[in-house]
C-alpha cells in the first residue's frame, strides 16, 4: 500500500435511508489520480435485494454532490451542490424501480448553504450557515441592512478585535458572523419565501463550531418544532465547554432553553418517532471537552430529566431512536473499538451491537435490523447491515478492485501491566506473512484523549505505515478513551508521567510478545498530543529511538498557552491559566532540551490555530543550532490536519524517507 493508494481510495460519507426502507442513498468522494482533485457523487442502493449493486444518482458534470436526504413520501432525494456556483439545496426524483430524473436545484440563497434537515413530515426545512447576526435573511449584504464583514471595517485590510475568539481551528473570526439555522417552507420541492431565522436573541454558533452538524439539530415528530445546540458567543467562549440545547416553536421563531441544561456540554438532540420523549447527551463538569457523556431522557410534558446510562463507564458519541420508541442507538469507544449500542430506555440496560472496528452513520430499521457504516484497520467505510439477531452483511464494496490489490496486515491485540499496575492495551500491525526482522513504527496517538484502535484515517494510518516494511506498535496510554473515565481523567495534569511510562512498558512489551520486531531499528512517531509525546521522549527517553517524527507537537508550553484558541483544553489539562499553576513547567518538553540528540522531522500546517506552528519551528531553530539531523516541512494550505492529496502524499513520502534513511531500510543511516 502506498501514499498515493492511501489519498485516493474513495470515501463513503453520509449515508440515508428512505421512509419505506427500500433504498439507501450515500455519498462517495473521489479522487483524480493525476490532479488529485476531490468530487463527491450520490450512489443509490436497494435494500430489499440480495447483493445489490449500487447506482449513480444526481450525477452533474461540473458539480459535488452530498449529504443525501429523502423526502417524507420517499419519491424524492434532497442533496447539497455546489453546480449552480455556490451550495445550495437541489432535488432529484426517484422513481419505484431506482431510476432518477433530473437534478433540480431548490434553493438560491446568498449564502452558501452548510448543511440542512427536513422535517419528519416534508413540509419544512431547517438549513444552516455562517450569516450575520443582524442579517434578517439567509445573506444580505449592506444595502440590505446586513453589516457585511465586520472584521474588515476598512479603509484597509486590518481585522479588529475586543475580545476573545480573534481566531479558531484554522479560521480567523469575524465578528458579528455566526453559523445560523433558518427554516423555510417548502413548496414543491423547493424552498419558499426569505425563511425565519431560529436563534432569535441568541448569540452564537448553532451548530456549534468547528465540527458540529446535523447531529446537534433535531426536528419533533409533529414538524412543528425544532431542538438545536448553540455554543453563547462572548468573551468567556474560548475557556468555556458550556453548550446548551434550546427548543423553538417554528411559528413563533423565539427559542427557550430545553429544560435539563447544565452548565457544561449538552448537545445530541433525539426526539423520539412516537414524540413523547427527548433525549440528549450531558457533560458534568465545566472546562472539560473530554468528560463522559451521559445519556438523560426528558418525557413530553415533564421537567426534570433522567439519566439513563449513569452506571455505564462509557462516553456517547452519537444517539439514534429505533423506530418504536422503546430503545436508543448510541455509539462509543471500548477498548480499540468505536462500536454500536443499544439502551433500553425503560431500565438503561446497554447492549453491545456490534464486533471489531469502527461504525458510524446508524440508522435503526422497523424490523429491527440496522443500516450503518464500519471501517477498520484493513479497510476504510463500507456500507452494513446488521438484521434483528445479529447476523451481519456487507452491502457495499466501494473500493473493492483497489484493496483486491493491497496486501492485508496482521493485526494483533495485545494488554500489559502498564502504570501504578492498570491495565493498558496495545497493537501490533505488521504486513502479512512478512519475513525476518522488521524495523519497529511506535505511533503516539493525539487527544490525548483518544485512542489508536481499529478503525481506518486518511492521515495517520497503521496499515500504509506497515507495508512500508514496520512493525507498527500502537499503545493506548492513561488518558485514552474507551476504557472508563477515570482512565481517561487520569491524564490530567499529568501529561508527562503516566502516559510516557506507559509507553515504555508497552514499548517492552511488544518486544517481548512478537520476536519479529527489532527494537534496535526504530523510528517514533506522533501528531498534536503525539508530537509533544516526541519532544518529551526527545528530552526523557534520548537513547531509544533512531528517528522521532513530529507532526503538531507542542515544543513549549507556555508559548501555547497564549496562543492556543481553545482556552479551556489547556487550562483544564494543566491545572487552570499559566500564572494559576503550581508548577508549570513540569511537563514542558523546552525544559530538557540539553538531552535532545534524536534525528527528528517536524512537520507543521501554517493555518493550524489549535498548535500554531511555531511550535514545530522553535525545535526545528534548536535542532538546527545543536547540529542534530533534523527537517522542517511547513504546509501553507494545511491546518492541524494534512487533508488535500498531493499535500498527503507530499507528507507521506517525507515521512518514509525519514524513517528508511535512520532505520537502516534507506541507502544511509
Amino acid at each position: 500500500m502506498t501514499a498515493v493508494d492511501l489519498a485516493t481510495l474513495k470515501r463513503v460519507g453520509t449515508v440515508a435511508v428512505s421512509p419505506d426502507e427500500k433504498w439507501s442513498a450515500f455519498s462517495v468522494t473521489e479522487t483524480d489520480a493525476d490532479t488529485y482533485k476531490r468530487s463527491a457523487g450520490l450512489w443509490l442502493i436497494d435494500l430489499t435485494k440480495t447483493n445489490a449493486v449500487p447506482v449513480r444518482v444526481a450525477d452533474t458534470q461540473n458539480g459535488s454532490e452530498h449529504s443525501p436526504a429523502f423526502s417524507a413520501d420517499g419519491n424524492t432525494l434532497y442533496y447539497l451542490s455546489d453546480a449552480g456556483g455556490s451550495e445550495q439545496l437541489w432535488t432529484v426524483a426517484i422513481s419505484a424501480n431506482g431510476e432518477n430524473g433530473q437534478p433540480v436545484q431548490a434553493s438560491n440563497l446568498k449564502a452558501d448553504i452548510a448543511g440542512f434537515k427536513l422535517s419528519p413530515k416534508g413540509d419544512r426545512i431547517a438549513v444552516w450557515g455562517d450569516i450575520a447576526k443582524d442579517c434578517p435573511t439567509f445573506g444580505c449584504d449592506k444595502a440590505e441592512g446586513g453589516t457585511g464583514n465586520k472584521a474588515m471595517p476598512g479603509p484597509g485590510t486590518g481585522r479588529e478585535y475586543d475580545e476573545l475568539f480573534v481566531r479558531h481551528w484554522s479560521s480567523w473570526e469575524t465578528p458579528g458572523n455566526y453559523s445560523r439555522i433558518f427554516s423555510f417552507d417548502l413548496q414543491d420541492g423547493k424552498l419558499a419565501g426569505n425563511g425565519t431565522a431560529l436563534d432569535g436573541d441568541l448569540v452564537g454558533d448553532s451548530p456549534s463550531k468547528p465540527f458540529g452538524g446535523g447531529e446537534e439539530i433535531s426536528w419533533s415528530t409533529s414538524g412543528k418544532g425544532l431542538a438545536f445546540v448553540l455554543r453563547k458567543a462572548d468573551r468567556n467562549e474560548p475557556k468555556s465547554t458550556d453548550l446548551d440545547v434550546y427548543g423553538v416553536a417554528i411559528s413563533k421563531g423565539k427559542p427557550d432553553p430545553m429544560p435539563g441544561n447544565g452548565d457544561a456540554t449538552d448537545t445530541l438532540p433525539a426526539f423520539s418517532p412516537d414524540d413523547e420523549w427527548f433525549a440528549w447527551a450531558a457533560m458534568e463538569r465545566p472546562g472539560y471537552e473530554s468528560d463522559r457523556k451521559v445519556l438523560k431522557l426528558l418525557r413530553k410534558g415533564e421537567k426534570e430529566p433522567k439519566v439513563l446510562t449513569g452506571d455505564w463507564d462509557r462516553s456517547v458519541s452519537s444517539i439514534t431512536w429505533t423506530p418504536d420508541s422503546k430503545a436508543l442507538i448510541v455509539t462509543a469507544s471500548e477498548v480499540l473499538d468505536y462500536a454500536a449500542f443499544r439502551v433500553d430506555i425503560a431500565d438503561g440496560k446497554v447492549t453491545r451491537l456490534t464486533g471489531k472496528g469502527s461504525v458510524g452513520n446508524i440508522t435503526p430499521l422497523k424490523d429491527g435490523s440496522m443500516i450503518f457504516t464500519k471501517k477498520s484497520l484493513q479497510a476504510p467505510d463500507d456500507i452494513y447491515r446488521r438484521a434483528a439477531d445479529g447476523k451481519v452483511t456487507q452491502l457495499t464494496n466501494i473500493n473493492g478492485r483497489e484493496l483486491a490489490e493491497i496486501d492485508k496486515v496482521d493485526i494483533e491485540r495485545f494488554n500489559f501491566k502498564g502504570a501504578e499496575g492498570h491495565q493498558v492495551w496495545g497493537q501490533i500491525i505488521k504486513p502479512a506473512g512478512a519475513k525476518g526482522k522488521l524495523p519497529m513504527a511506535f505511533l503516539v496517538h493525539g487527544g490525548p484523549q483518544g485512542s489508536f484502535g481499529d478503525s481506518w484515517s486518511t492521515r495517520w494510518n497503521p496499515k500504509v505505515m506497515a507495508s512500508q516494511g514496520y512493525a507498527v506498535v500502537t499503545i493506548d496510554f492513561h488518558g485514552s478513551a474507551g476504557y472508563g473515565q477515570e482512565f481517561m481523567d487520569s491524564i490530567n495534569q499529568d501529561w508527562g508521567g503516566k502516559p510516557l511510562e506507559d509507553l515504555k512498558l508497552g514499548h517492552a512489551a511488544a518486544l517481548k510478545i512478537d520476536k519479529q520486531i527489532d527494537g534496535d531499528r526504530s523510528c517514533a512517531l506522533g501528531a498534536s498530543y503525539g508530537g509533544y509525546m516526541m519532544n518529551w521522549i526527545a528530552g526523557q527517553w534520548p537513547d531509544q529511538f533512531d528517528c522521532i517524527i513530529n507532526h503538531a507537537g507542542i515544543f513549549d508550553l507556555r508559548s501555547f498557552a497564549f496562543s492556543t484558541e481553545e482556552l479551556w483544553f489547556d487550562q483544564w489539562d494543566h491545572g487552570g491559566p499559566w500564572w494559576e499553576r503550581a508548577d508549570p513547567e513540569k511537563w514542558n518538553p523546552i525544559q530538557h532540551i540539553d538531552k535532545w540528540k534524536t534525528p527528528t522531522l517536524f512537520i507543521h500546517g501554517e493555518k493550524d490555530f489549535r498548535i500554531p506552528y511555531t511550535q514545530s519551528i522553535m525545535p526545528f531553530t534548536y535542532a538546527q543550532e545543536r547540529n542534530i539531523p533534523s527537517k522542517l516541512l511547513i504546509f501553507p494550505d494545511e491546518n492541524h490536519w494534512v487533508l488535500k492529496g498531493k499535500n498527503s502524499v507530499q507528507w507521506h513520502n517525507n515521512v518514509f524517507d525519514w524513517m528508511a534513511r535512520w532505520t537502516g531500510q534507506g541507502d544511509e543511516k
